[in-house]
């Protein structure tokens, strides 16, 4: 395998977990909900995710736990913001803040046991071809769920009813109130929808990115899923695009390090997060681009007529 195939694996392997947390945040947020728990709900995926497989020696288990627990946290911020219609942005912070002591607590008898990795792919012949073998048809299951998830949502929601839908519920509540959906099952469902994909994230970092448990190993990944979907302006596609961008900008820093450039290493590594707020003031100074797709309901607890 030449160095370029093992950069293009790595920057593939970084960019999934980003992938898969921000495309369940997009439908959460095009739902009219903003979760700020992400991080919180990612790290307790990959605790759950990598204690059950330890305990029962099967990653799938582990990653049917992982998303379990990410649908667990976010039923909790369901619950407090839709329910009792609590502050989005203070809950979500909140559920961070429990996922990550949460998760310390879980994993304190794990810390520094190997993992059990989950295998990637092989298809015989395919995997063998130069250069698209192993980029194509060598990867691990969840690159490949994470490319589907980001069709079945840009299909689901351009081209269903379901879809139509939750965009009319995140553009104005009360229009799609006043037409009869059922706004807070329709945000809860989307709510749901965001805690699995955010603990399936979670257990790629345990089982497949670096098979074991450290704590608060999620390193801020949660906050740069936020900042892709507004990057991404509520696209799919785009976000799949801004994902593996960001996951290239996160591995050519570590190879920069591996290769001694006379650049401090506290800086390349601080490269992503430098990334993510340059984005952002791009898109802030650009009018048309900060509005454009941005749900008109964002973030407005609903309150039904009685």
């Amino acid at each position: 395998m030449s160095a370029y195939e093992a950069i293009l694996l790595t920057i593939i392997t970084a960019s999934t977990p980003l992938l898969l947390a921000a495309i369940g945040e997009l439908v959460v947020e095009r739902s009219g909900v903003l979760n700020l728990g992400l991080e919180g709900m990612m790290v307790m995926g990959a605790v759950c995710g990598f204690a059950m497989a330890q305990v029962t020696g099967s990653p799938w288990l582990g990653v049917l736990m992982a998303m379990l627990a990410g649908i667990a946290m976010s039923m909790l911020f369901a619950f407090l913001t839709q329910t009792l219609v609590t502050n989005q942005v203070a809950t979500g912070l909140s559920i961070t803040l429990l996922g990550l002591g949460l998760s310390g607590l879980i994993g304190s008898g794990f810390v520094g046991m190997p993992g059990i990795k989950l295998e990637y792919i092989s298809i015989p012949v395919l995997s063998d071809l130069p250069v698209v073998g192993k980029l194509v048809f060598g990867q691990d299951p969840l690159v490949y769920i994470s490319i589907l998830l980001v069709l079945g949502v840009s299909y689901m929601l351009k081209r269903t009813r379901m879809g139509l839908i939750i965009r009319a519920v995140g553009q104005n509540h009360d229009s799609a109130h006043a037409l009869g959906y059922s706004v807070i099952k329709v945000r809860y469902a989307c709510i749901a929808f965001g805690g699995m994909t955010s603990g399936l994230a979670g257990a790629y970092l345990s089982l497949v990115y670096t098979p074991q448990w450290i704590e608060n190993m999620t390193a801020g990944r949660g906050w740069i899923a936020l900042a892709l979907v507004v990057f991404s302006t509520w696209l799919p596609g785009r976000l799949a695009a801004g994902a593996y961008l960001f996951g290239g900008v996160w591995i050519l820093g570590l190879y920069a390090q591996g290769m001694g450039v006379g650049i401090p290493s506290q800086l390349l590594s601080s490269l992503p997060y430098l990334a993510t707020i340059l984005a952002l003031i791009v898109i802030s100074t650009n009018r048309r681009l900060s509005v454009i797709n941005t749900p008109a309901s964002l973030g407005q607890g609903f309150v039904p007529d009685r």
